[in-house]
């Protein structure tokens, strides 16, 4: 393999590997040869461990030698720079003299007890707050399908990542989207796992419960082995679920389902609308739905007011306490530290009030799963944003930025129920836009094989972007 070579998905790289046709070293020098080139103008990553992967991708090797057996042994992952890795800084998108962190996240742990080999982090917006991966610290990540445009956030740079086929996957993490959000405007499936499912150590919980990590990847068996690998708990994690296998869902056929297909924007305080052509690309998926033979409704989750004040308080009191933890909290974004104030001003009455609200929500919007089985939802109300979208604007102007643009993905971050990004085409000839498969508790393998199916007749991962880097 050379630099020119697209690297094949997840599931192809881990085969190719079992039939020795190519080595960990191949690959991850193909890998990181690919990111060196992309990077002046895609900007995905804010760090890269040429010689730490190289010299892990070698280990690899000799271990499938001497017969070892482990799911991605010697493959190439990318992480996200909100996840520690030994050695290296976090930096979540802010500026700063960090210190190298001195040990694994526990989803690190278990990527490297799985084999993988991290060839870097991914850029993501100052402390995951937008669906636009830029910051002062680091300029503009930008999407492989349109230089002018975001690949979304704030999972961006690892979005960015898969899509441009610099690395077969990454890992993203999602507090009101930002793994959804991305993959969707990149053409990818994005999964938000149930609360509880894998692991946010050294954090007992993340955001107060509302952000888990999850994989993004071009198709559904790729996302659903990377969540296999990092599923699983710390013994100090505060949520924890049963464990659960999700790649047998992929290709298991899931019945003759019943869907609420729900474009009613969940009460944002924001004015939002859905783009015409984003409704046109949701109406089109909801066709083959039908066609597949599935009952397909209008129907919308009762959200109600109170689920932008179950959201607020956590989402702003973990903004406040990551801006605690920075070297220098003075370099922080602006609208960064307006937000932490508000999380401090948050952090009492209203932060338990919003936890406390939690199961009444959930019951609220459970009613809509005593007649459908899932509900089809865009990801996003637009097109893919230009990456100067925020720049240079106040905190009000931002908000309304960002609440226009992606209003639909939050509230299952407070539910903590899982959901599904799958690509639902493009618009404009070029720009991705993707829509949301969400379920109530533990139901990722019923997503997942419905997403499996979508994905068998439109073969969104047969297309690619037009390399202009």
């Amino acid at each position: 393999m050379d630099a020119r070579t697209d690297l094949p998905d997840l599931t192809s790289t881990v085969e190719a590997l079992d039939r020795g046709e190519t080595t960990s070293v191949e690959l991850v020098t193909t890998c990181l040869d690919r990111i060196e080139e992309a990077q002046p103008a895609l900007n995905a990553f804010r760090a890269v461990r040429r010689a730490a992967a190289l010299a892990e991708a070698r280990e690899a090797d000799r271990r499938r030698v001497a017969g070892e057996l482990r799911p991605l042994l010697g493959v190439p992952i990318a992480i996200k720079d909100d996840t520690d890795i030994v050695g290296e800084t976090t930096m979540f998108g802010c500026a700063g003299d960090f210190e190298p962190k001195t040990a694994d996240a526990e989803v690190v742990r278990r990527l490297r007890e799985a084999g993988a080999v991290i060839v870097g982090k991914t850029h993501t917006p100052e402390l995951g707050q937008w669906p636009l991966t830029s910051g002062d610290a680091f300029g503009h990540t930008r999407s492989p399908w349109s230089r002018e445009h975001s690949p979304g956030g704030s999972s961006g740079g690892s979005a960015a990542a898969v899509a441009a086929r610099l690395v077969p996957a990454a890992l993203g993490s999602d507090g009101a989207g930002s793994v959804r959000i991305p993959a969707s405007w990149s053409n990818l499936v994005g999964i938000k796992p149930q609360r509880g499912r894998v692991s946010m150590w050294p954090d007992p919980e993340a955001f107060f419960g509302i952000t888990t990590h999850g994989p993004l990847a071009r198709t559904v068996a790729d996302a659903a082995l990377l969540l296999d690998v990092v599923s699983g708990n710390h013994p100090d994690d505060l949520h924890t679920r049963p464990p659960l296998t999700v790649s047998d869902a992929v290709g298991r056929d899931p019945g003759q389902l019943k869907i609420a297909l729900s474009l009613k924007i969940p009460f944002s305080g924001t004015p939002a609308k859905l783009d015409p052509r984003v409704r046109t690309r949701i109406a089109a998926l909801a066709t083959v739905l039908r066609d597949l033979g599935h009952e397909v409704t209008l129907a919308d989750p009762e959200y109600g007011l109170q689920f932008g004040l179950a959201f607020l308080p956590r989402s702003m009191a973990g903004i406040e306490q990551w801006l605690n933890r920075l070297p220098d909290p003075a370099l922080a974004d602006a609208r960064t530290r307006s937000n932490a104030r508000l999380g401090r001003l948050l952090r009492g009455l209203p932060l338990q009030a919003s936890r406390a609200a939690e199961p009444r929500l959930q019951r609220r919007v459970g009613r809509i799963f005593e007649e459908f089985d899932v509900v089809l939802a865009p990801t996003t109300a637009t097109p893919p944003l230009p990456v100067t979208a925020i720049d240079g604007i106040g905190g009000w102007a931002t908000d309304k930025v960002v609440t226009g643009a992606c209003p639909y993905a939050w509230p299952w971050n407070v539910l903590g129920w899982p959901a599904v990004n799958v690509p639902a085409g493009f618009v404009d000839g070029h720009l991705p836009v993707g829509a949301q498969l969400l379920g109530p508790q533990d139901s990722e393998p019923l997503l997942i094989s419905l997403a499996s199916q979508l994905e068998s007749v439109l073969r969104w991962h047969e297309q690619a972007p037009e390399r202009w880097w």
